[in-house]
């Protein structure tokens, strides 16, 4: 059954970099391409985000890396072009890539703001093969917007993503069970997908060092080494994955919040900042859509990138920002094991409109709605005098932000002219 899947991985080549490149080319006059210039899209320096988001190709050639600092970036280029983000552009950007996507079939998944899955599966009559349709996404996408992708075609979303990584920009590679042994086996284990930089080191410790020694390890050795986590390393090397497309859910069916922060949180009074900072700006959409939700979902992702998260029904339904927080903190006291935090996040789910109607006894009467007018005040004042018009006293002096979450209010706004914009320091 899930051989026969045509599954693509579409992924943009230098998101950022390529977005802004050619929002100044067609928007702002400019005379030259990023993307031919040793440039990069790098984060405020003065915020946690002062790293490398998108590179050039020339940039590369300088040994430039995604992730790194400016000041390390500077140091092999000092030439280096560096352009600040504007996510409120890349949205936008986004949103155009993935509804090109869509035309193509009705299973698309976002993955990221910048790469997506597509399930070709039943479209193989439409095209001649799977790269021809390929080649008419691809084509599509550069002739349209203007930007390069990269689409990785297999028969698994695993395969798929490996597929896309393959030489870049603007290619179009296959990576199909039969393959694996010449395409992915001979590549450094560092290379396969979920690998991180500290699993790689106790691979290389076992001496494992490419994707063919370690599909070829008993899974058990993996197993008591990485738990099932070595598990899943185990089967990707050998190409095995059934996860599906899953499409983007329906609107409105959650209400979600995240935040990557300033400093890796290693405290419980830090993080407890942060996660109410996330259940204001959360509580406040909620108010605003007259939702309330059931189910609350609370998730880390650790200094190393480990991802994992929590779920709990609770018994009734709430929008109030104090009930979110007091949540969230619960989830997070069951979930957290004590290691440095770099990104939170809360979701509430289930939802309850606010005309519904919901048995009485679940709410705390007359205080529960006067708490919740109360809120309501806070939000419209904010509205309308600005989100720091009313601030808790807790967030005085510190640089979590007290309405947090998602993209960070300095930096919604797009560039409606070019400035020289270098980071000479």
């Amino acid at each position: 059954m899930f051989e026969n899947r045509i599954i693509f991985h579409v992924d943009v080549n230098a998101a950022y970099l390529s977005w802004e490149a050619v929002y100044r080319l067609r928007h702002l006059g400019a005379k030259e391409d990023l993307r031919s210039q040793a440039a990069g899209v790098a984060g405020d320096t003065a915020m946690r985000h002062g790293i490398i988001l998108a590179k050039s190709i020339p940039a590369k050639k300088y040994g430039i890396r995604t992730g790194e600092s400016i000041l390390e970036a500077k140091r092999k280029c000092p030439s280096l072009i560096l352009v600040q983000p504007h996510y409120q552009l890349y949205e936008k950007a986004s949103k155009a890539f993935i509804e090109i996507l869509k035309e193509f079939s009705p299973a698309v998944e976002q993955y990221s703001i910048d790469e997506a899955f597509m399930d070709m599966t039943g479209t193989q009559t439409l095209w001649h093969s799977p790269e021809a349709a390929a080649e008419t996404v691809r084509k599509r996408i550069r002739d349209e917007l203007g930007f390069t992708v990269n689409i990785g075609i297999s028969s698994n979303k695993v395969l798929a993503k490996m597929a896309s990584d393959f030489e870049k920009p603007d290619k179009v590679h296959t990576l199909f069970p039969g393959e694996i042994g010449t395409k992915l086996w001979p590549l450094p284990v560092s290379d396969l997908f979920f690998a991180g930089s500290k699993t790689v080191g106790k691979l290389e410790s076992l001496g494992i060092y490419t994707i063919r020694e370690l599909a070829r390890t008993d899974p058990e050795i993996l197993k008591s080494h990485l738990k099932k986590y070595g598990e899943i390393l185990w089967a990707f090397a050998n190409g095995i994955d059934t996860s599906p497309v899953e499409p983007e859910p329906e609107a409105n069916k959650g209400y979600g919040n995240s935040l990557t922060l300033p400093f890796d949180v290693t405290d419980i009074r830090q993080a407890r900042l942060a996660l109410l900072g996330l259940s204001e700006t959360l509580g406040a959409r909620m108010k605003k859509d007259q939702v309330m939700a059931q189910v609350f979902t609370l998730s880390i992702k650790t200094w190393d990138f480990h991802c994992y998260s929590h779920q709990k029904k609770f018994s009734d339904p709430t929008d109030l920002t104090e009930e979110i927080y007091k949540r969230a903190v619960l989830l997070f006291r069951q979930i957290w094991k004590g290691e440095p935090i770099r990104h939170l996040g809360i979701r509430g789910s289930c939802l309850t409109r606010k005309d519904m109607p919901v048995q009485e006894s679940l709410f705390q009467g007359e205080a529960y709605e006067k708490r919740r007018r109360a809120e309501m005040t806070v939000d419209r004042i904010r509205q309308r005098y600005g989100a720091d018009a009313v601030k808790r006293a807790a967030f005085l002096d510190t640089p979590i932000d007290h309405m947090s979450g998602g993209i960070s209010r300095e930096k919604r706004t797009v560039l409606y002219k070019l400035p020289a914009e270098r980071y000479d320091r």
